[in-house]
């Protein structure tokens, strides 16, 4: 099986004990049979805890939680992340009361929130982006504002929401300003109750070329934008069926032929599935969808 290996901090890459070589955001791949079994090591720089975990069919099966798995075409996508700190001390970062409820954030292996009022005690796992962070009052919830992210808590600890981005205005409705990483440089401006979005309005920073465009129709449909400037007239008059087409997808990634991509399906926690989708031009848009 091919495996293509990633991480989310430069890390050294062990296959049992036999350096492969370094990680990050760009693939190192190699050929493994799960059959076979292996012991990898991933180990970040920079006061990091390794992540260490047995390749075989029962990690294709349920991966260990600092690893997520993307199935492609002919291989396996891993990738590692949520590095636990080597240094095991608590370390208090925020103490807060708001609303009834006392908050402390805090560094202890990872940075975590705990919460506690009438619903009882609560600990919230959180990314490394909430170390400098605040919390504000959401309606009946609140929300937690780190570096170029937030997300909105429930006041049981139920985690409602997680996105990146910066909010511009607090209240019941949470309106935040997110980047979208796609070929238009979309910029998203959201409305959240709770965790359901009420408002979103787009705007792009740069316009398709004919080697995105494929790639920027499927972005469009992802982002909640109107896919019909993509499509050619035998197709936008199905333009509105076209999400319940591709299905419940989460992200979007581009292929070697412009004519094709890659969408990510979730298929249990921390497993996702991609499928190819390959579209036919006529007069410079797009007149067909076919799965590949």
């Amino acid at each position: 099986m091919r495996v293509y290996f990633l991480s989310e901090r430069p890390a050294l890459l062990f296959v049992n004990g036999l350096l492969l070589g370094s990680v990050d955001g760009f693939e190192r791949t190699a050929e493994l049979d799960p059959k076979n079994g292996c012991f990898l090591e991933c180990k970040p720089l920079g006061g990091f805890l390794p992540a260490r975990f047995r390749f075989d069919e029962s990690f294709l099966i349920d991966p260990p939680p600092q690893v997520e798995l993307y199935f492609l075409r002919g291989g396996v996508s891993i990738l590692c992340k949520e590095y636990l700190r080597e240094d095991g001390a608590m370390h208090v970062l925020l103490q807060k009361r708001l609303a009834g409820t006392r908050f402390t954030l805090f560094v202890q292996g990872r940075v975590q929130l705990s919460m506690e009022n009438e619903t009882g005690f609560h600990l919230v796992d959180l990314p490394d982006a909430f170390e400098r962070a605040d919390i504000f009052e959401a309606g009946e919830h609140f929300t937690i504002e780190g570096e170029d992210t937030f997300c909105i808590l429930s006041r049981a600890g139920e985690v409602l929401l997680k996105e990146r981005g910066r909010v511009i205005e607090r209240g019941r409705t949470v309106v935040a300003e997110t980047p979208i990483s796609d070929s238009l440089g979309h910029i998203a401006v959201c409305g959240w109750e709770g965790g359901e979005r009420v408002s979103l309005s787009l705007r792009a920073r740069r316009e398709p070329t004919e080697a995105t465009f494929a790639l920027a129709l499927f972005e469009s449909v992802l982002a909640g934008a109107d896919p019909a400037p993509f499509l050619a007239d035998a197709l936008r008059e199905k333009a509105d069926a076209l999400k319940e087409f591709l299905g419940p997808f989460l992200f979007v990634l581009p292929c070697e032929d412009p004519a094709e991509v890659g969408l990510g399906y979730q298929r249990r926690e921390r497993v996702f599935d991609i499928r190819y989708f390959r579209v036919e031009f006529e007069g410079g848009k797009i007149a067909n969808i076919l799965e590949s």
